[in-house]
């Protein structure tokens, strides 16, 4: 995770609690919970539009997804575990 270890996440969570007080700490936890999950929602709403604007037949749409299938396709031909 980023390179941090425990060590370094207890100094970072007790630099927090110091800075932040008990009471807004859960707050700020909750806060960025929210933030992250907002942030997933929207992502699959992109990809969802994708989806759609491929059932559509946007020009050049499905080309695309096709050529990209097999880059990923010649990514992996080396690769025994894919």
């Amino acid at each position: 995770m980023f390179g941090l270890g425990t060590p370094e996440l207890i100094v970072i969570l007790g630099i927090g609690f110091l800075v932040f007080g008990g009471k807004k700490l859960p707050e700020l936890g909750a806060g960025l919970g929210k933030g992250i999950s907002s942030f997933k929602k929207g992502l699959r709403d992109v990809e969802d539009a994708g989806k759609q604007a491929l059932e559509e037949n946007v020009p050049g749409a499905k080309e695309f997804s096709e050529a990209k299938e097999k880059i990923e396709e010649v990514k992996n031909i080396g690769n025994p575990l894919k």
